[in-house]
C-alpha cells in the first residue's frame, strides 16, 4: 500500500499559494484493508475514507469512464491493480495531476512544466467526458490570473468543441452554480466569465450575461461604451471592494436590463433597472441561486441609480429606499448594497479611483433615520398602523433636517 498527496495541495504547495485541504490517493489497497486500519468510509459512490487521526480524505486509486450511470454519470473502477498514473490521468489539468510522497514528486503528465510556464492544460482526451471541466478551467483561470496563468490554446479549442457539441446542456443547475459561486470568490472573478465567453460557454449557460456584450451605452457616461465590458469592469471593482460573492453577484447582474432595450433606443436604456428583473429571475431560477444572492441582486438592479443620484433624490425617496432594502431590520444589507453600487460607479475607464461620496451621505442618512423608533410614539399614545406611519414621517423629517444642516 502506497499513499500519495495529490491534486490541489501539491499544486498550491509548489506555487506557494495558500491551501487548507489535503487529499490523498491510496494505491494497492482495498476497502477491507482500509476499514481494518480504522479509516472511516464516507464515499457513497466510490471508496473515500477519512483518516482516523488527521481527518484528511484518502481515496483508493481509481479509473472512471463516462457511462451515463453511477457517480454523476461515470462508471467508477477502484481496485489494488489501478496505478497512480491511471488515477492521475482521469484528472482535469496537468497541474492537478501531480502527486507527492516521501520519495518525491510524481509528475507523469508534465504538470511541473505547465506550472512553471503558467499554463492551464488538459491532461488527456478524457477531459471532454465531463462538461463541468469547462467551468473548472475557467475558475482556475480566475484564481491564478494574477499569477500570470492562461488557458492553453489546445485546451480552449477542446472546450469550444465541447460547447459546440451541446455537452454543457447535460450539466445540472447545482453543479453550474457551485462552480460559478466559487469563481465569484476567486481573486479575479471576471476572468471566469471571460474564459467562458472565449470558448462559447457563456452563451450556453449564462445567456443573460452574454447578451450584454455589443450593447452600447452613452459615451459621455460610459467611455467603455459596451455594456458587457462595463459589467466585467464592475465585477473587477467589486472584487477590489469586497470579498463577498453575494456582493460580486449583484455587481455582475445589475445591468441585465440593458440587454432588453430595443436597438432603436440605443444607447439610451430608460427603465433598465426594472426591465432587468425578469432576466434576473430567469437566471436565478434556472441555476437555483440562493435567496441571499437573489435578494441583494434584485435590490441593486432596481435601485442602483437611486444610489448614484443620492444627493438629488428627496428625503422621502431615501426612506423608501431604506425600507425596500430592509436595512432597518438588517443593517448589514445597506453596506452590501452600497458596495455593489460603488463598484458600478467605478467600473468605467477613468473612474476607478474617483471619490463616490454617495456612500458616506447615505450612511449618514441611515444613522439619523434608524434612531427613530416606535417607543417615542407609543409613549405619546399613538397606536396600531399609525405607529408605522409616524415613524416613516419622522424619518423623512430627520433626513430633511440633516440635508439642511450639511448644505
Amino acid at each position: 500500500m502506497e499513499i500519495y498527496l495529490v491534486g490541489g495541495a501539491v499544486r498550491d504547495e509548489l506555487l506557494g499559494y495558500p491551501f487548507k485541504d489535503r487529499d490523498y490517493v491510496v494505491v494497492g489497497s482495498t476497502v477491507e484493508s482500509m476499514l481494518e486500519q480504522g479509516y472511516v468510509p464516507v464515499g457513497k459512490d466510490f471508496p473515500v475514507f477519512i483518516h482516523p487521526k488527521n481527518k484528511s480524505e484518502y481515496a483508493l486509486a481509481r479509473t472512471e469512464r463516462k457511462s451515463g450511470v453511477g457517480y454523476k454519470g461515470f462508471e467508477i473502477y477502484a481496485s489494488p491493480e489501478v496505478t497512480l498514473e491511471q488515477d492521475l490521468q482521469r484528472r482535469d489539468l496537468t497541474i492537478n495531476a501531480m502527486a507527492k510522497n516521501h520519495a518525491g514528486l510524481v509528475d507523469p503528465y508534465g504538470g511541473m512544466t505547465d506550472l512553471k510556464a503558467k499554463v492551464l492544460r488538459h491532461v488527456s482526451p478524457h477531459f471532454q467526458e465531463d462538461p463541468l471541466r469547462v467551468l473548472r478551467v475557467a475558475r482556475f483561470a480566475a484564481r491564478y490570473r494574477h499569477l500570470g496563468f492562461s488557458v492553453a490554446p489546445e485546451t480552449m479549442d477542446l472546450m469550444g468543441e465541447m460547447v459546440g457539441g451541446g455537452e454543457l446542456k447535460e450539466l445540472v443547475a447545482e453543479r453550474v452554480w457551485q462552480e460559478m459561486s466559487r469563481a465569484l470568490a476567486e481573486k479575479s472573478p471576471d476572468v471566469f466569465f471571460e474564459v467562458l465567453r472565449q470558448c462559447g460557454a457563456l452563451a450556453a449557460i449564462l445567456p443573460e450575461i452574454e447578451a450584454l456584450f455589443g450593447v452600447p451605452q452613452p459615451k459621455e457616461h460610459h467611455p467603455e461604451i459596451d455594456t458587457g465590458i462595463h459589467t466585467m469592469m464592475v465585477l473587477q471593482q467589486a472584487a477590489l471592494l469586497s470579498d463577498s460573492p453575494v456582493v460580486r453577484f449583484a455587481a455582475l447582474t445589475h445591468d441585465l436590463g440593458k440587454a432588453l432595450t430595443q436597438p432603436e433606443y440605443w444607447p439610451s436604456h430608460h427603465g433598465h433597472e426594472t426591465k432587468g428583473l425578469s432576466a434576473l429571475s430567469a437566471l436565478t431560477r434556472r441555476l437555483r441561486v440562493p435567496n441571499d444572492y437573489v435578494d441583494l441582486a434584485e435590490k441593486v438592479m432596481e435601485f442602483h441609480t437611486h444610489c448614484h443620484r443620492a444627493f438629488e433624490i428627496k428625503a422621502a425617496t431615501i426612506v423608501k429606499l431604506f425600507e425596500s432594502l430592509g436595512v432597518f431590520r438588517q443593517p448589514e444589507k445597506l453596506n452590501d448594497f452600497l458596495l455593489a453600487c460603488e463598484a458600478d460607479f467605478r467600473g468605467r475607464p477613468g473612474f476607478e479611483k474617483r471619490d463616490y461620496p454617495q456612500v458616506a451621505w447615505l450612511k449618514q442618512a441611515y444613522l439619523v433615520a434608524q434612531k427613530i423608533t416606535a417607543e417615542e410614539f407609543v409613549a405619546k399614545g399613538v397606536t396600531g398602523k399609525h405607529i408605522g406611519e409616524a415613524i416613516h414621517k419622522q424619518r423623512i423629517k430627520s433626513i430633511e433636517e440633516l440635508k439642511k444642516k450639511l448644505a
